[in-house]
């Protein structure tokens, strides 16, 4: 059921009328003594979950046991990142999430599911997984957190993918990206109904039934001065809590072109861009939007890997990003890329498949490493200098010399496309 709904593609919520509406839900919910709290990482700054963690904080106080930051594959939030995201939140409470160790799996459902949903081009069963702290916690409530907004895997982010995928395993999660990678990152952005998402939602009623989850949704647009602002607040146990988040994200953080975009110039946040894994969000979001021939300037101050832990990482310096067909003859050839299907989705999510150059402008990564990726490489001070992101507005731009772009400030926060690459 819904415990709050409320969403305007022009209104926001301040932070007393976030605190005061959780804290209205919670009253809804009665009386907890264990409560753990499974939020996004540092990757989902702008989500307002840190907010809202600490605004269940100054509501359980002792009763809040645990906070399990749902990081998926990326690394563990640092010290630094935990006191700039959960600054109020004691960080004695923040667990860490192993996706290859720290598991229970709930069940399996066969691969005549993964069959069906692929189109017959995979055939395996899928693992229902999540960290074993939702099992043996002795929780009696978890509240899962998270922002809806398009996502390169799922469709629409958050959901019952903040569970099985954000603290799930790494059978889980290969799986399922491979999925969606092969049935077509284009063909789900943006759209809550998905074939991975079916998945997890019929893994979540089939398997996770009997966990006390409750999924606070928000979702994040910008204002009329460029700022962020908290467009959207769904709390509840069921679909209907997430397709109504999902309905509104797409109003508010879809950008529909009339026609593709020649030139694209996007930034990457240092504090929350380090890996090209990340990073390449600015690759996901934006290439509906590309024009074929056109080109994609990724300005990554932050990027000093390619991937979040030395496994993945050597993966995508040993294959590099290429077309789908070239990375699915790889993963039929190659044990070590079939045995890491999310590094496989990931190598495919990344590519223009041809169709658009892309520059990548890191601070911490050489041109032979960028160029060994199969990106171009651009000499980043001086990208940072002829594209200065704190002069460029969100949207169309033009240089002295009259090179017309369209930038974007911030890749995870959108989609863009052109309106004939969204064709239902």
């Amino acid at each position: 059921m819904l415990y709050s709904s409320w969403g305007s593609e022009s209104e926001s919520l301040s932070d007393a009328q976030l605190k005061e509406a959780i804290h209205e839900a919670l009253d809804k919910l009665g009386k907890r003594t264990r409560v753990l709290a499974v939020p996004p990482d540092i990757t989902r700054l702008h989500s307002q979950a840190g907010r809202i963690t600490e605004h269940l904080f100054d509501y359980y106080r002792e009763a809040l046991t645990d906070v399990l930051p749902a990081i998926g594959t990326h690394t563990p939030m640092t010290e630094g990142e935990i006191g700039r995201m959960y600054a109020r939140v004691p960080r004695s409470l923040f667990r860490d999430h192993n996706w290859r160790k720290d598991l229970d799996t709930l069940g399996r459902l066969p691969e005549e599911v993964i069959r069906e949903l692929s189109g017959g081009r995979l055939s395996y069963d899928w693992p229902a997984q999540v960290n074993r702290l939702l099992t043996s916690g002795r929780h009696d409530l978890i509240l899962s957190i998270g922002q809806v907004v398009p996502h390169e895997v799922v469709g629409m982010a958050s959901y019952t993918k903040n569970i099985l995928i954000g603290v799930g395993g790494r059978e889980a999660i290969n799986k399922s990206h491979y999925l969606g990678a092969v049935y077509g990152m284009e063909r789900m952005m943006g759209r809550a109904d998905t074939p991975v998402r079916r998945v997890l939602n019929l893994a979540a009623k089939q398997f996770a039934g009997s966990l006390p989850i409750v999924y606070i949704h928000t979702v994040i647009g910008r204002d009329a001065g460029g700022g962020l602002a908290l467009r959207g607040l769904f709390v509840g146990d069921d679909d209907e809590c997430f397709t109504k988040a999902a309905e509104l994200s797409l109003k508010v953080n879809f950008t529909m072109l009339e026609r593709p975009l020649s030139k694209v110039v996007v930034f990457l946040d240092p504090n929350e861009f380090k890996t090209t894994w990340l990073g390449n969000k600015a690759i996901y979001r934006t290439r509906m939007a590309i024009a074929d021939r056109g080109e994609l300037v990724i300005l990554a101050p932050g990027v000093r890997a390619f991937g979040e832990d030395p496994e993945i990482d050597r993966l995508i310096r040993k294959y590099g990003y290429l077309t789908t067909p070239e990375i699915l003859e790889a993963v039929e050839r190659n044990a070590d890329l079939k045995d890491n299907l999310s590094a496989a989705a990931h190598l495919i999510h990344g590519s223009s498949e041809g169709r658009f150059a892309i520059t990548y402008c890191p601070g911490g990564l050489s041109r032979k490493e960028v160029e060994g990726a199969n990106f171009h490489y651009g000499e980043l001070n001086g990208m940072m200098e002829r594209y200065r992101p704190e002069r460029l507005r969100d949207g169309w731009n033009e240089l002295e010399d009259g090179e017309r772009f369209y930038f974007v400030s911030n890749p995870a926060i959108g989609l863009w496309s052109s309106r004939d690459r969204f064709a239902d």
